[in-house]
């Protein structure tokens, strides 16, 4: 499960990013009660990298503060509350939350300790990746289209096996150049259908064999930082995707 927080810093309300956002108080009430209530894992992310994992405690709306169990004894707790912003990640079903939060303070009590703030102004809703990961079904392949990081004359033309809001798999025959782990590659061109096209930065994450006798790998890749535009070209054509799928298999 991808815990990580969605790229969001520098994007604005133009961005295409309300279709994911949540600003109403009584909404946000809402899905914070299901976190509380469900006992949901969260994973607070600091400035610096560090996380802490915890779970909600409290939630008092008419204060407009929310308290997340604490644990003393946790390094990664003690470094969290050396910065000022913090970023919560769970899930609920198939649906990642994300928020940040101000202002994190202990509070001691005769039980039990707990990290208080304010509550959040607004969170997002965003499609677990593993979730919605979809195969194009159309019959002309989409194709990644870049220049190798480490061979910049070489141009790749790779297919496209499968696609999320964060990735995507493309498949590399064993006579192309390979790509190490952790390679960014800038500028790459996925033209998933005739009527969609996105321009991305990726991050190499792994490399998995596609099955028997085939001489080739499946290559793994995160989006990085992609824009508001972006992400809504994707959800478009994730959700157009599994329609048509559902449709094909009633057929």
């Amino acid at each position: 499960m991808e815990t990580r927080p969605a790229p969001l810093d520098g994007m604005n309300h133009d961005d295409g990013l309300d279709e994911f956002r949540v600003a109403a108080p009584r909404d946000i009430q809402s899905i914070l009660k299901q976190l509380l209530d469900g006992s949901v894992l969260l994973s607070l992310h600091g400035e610096d990298g560090v996380v802490f994992t915890t779970a909600l405690w409290t939630l008092d709306g008419e204060r407009g503060t929310i308290g997340f169990n604490a644990d003393p004894a946790d390094p990664a707790m003690a470094e969290l509350l050396r910065g000022d912003e913090v970023t919560v990640v769970g899930y609920l079903d198939s649906v990642k939350i994300q928020f940040e939060v101000h202002g994190l303070r202990v509070v001691s009590g005769q039980r039990a300790s707990v990290l208080s703030c304010g509550a959040p102004r607004e969170l997002y809703r965003f499609q677990r990746r593993n979730a919605f990961r979809v195969r194009p079904l159309t019959r002309t392949a989409p194709t990644a289209r870049f220049l190798h990081p480490d061979m910049p004359d070489v141009e790749m033309a790779l297919r496209v096996v499968d696609i999320s809001i964060g990735g995507c798999g493309l498949f590399v025959p064993a006579e192309q150049p390979s790509i190490g782990r952790g390679t960014v590659i800038a500028d790459v061109r996925i033209e998933l259908d005739s009527d969609t096209l996105v321009e991305v930065d990726l991050r190499m994450q792994h490399s998995t064999a596609v099955s028997e006798g085939v001489r080739g790998a499946r290559l793994g890749f995160e989006f990085i930082r992609p824009g508001g535009e972006t992400l809504r070209t994707l959800q478009r054509y994730i959700d157009l995707t599994q329609k048509r799928g559902k449709l094909m298999a009633l057929n």
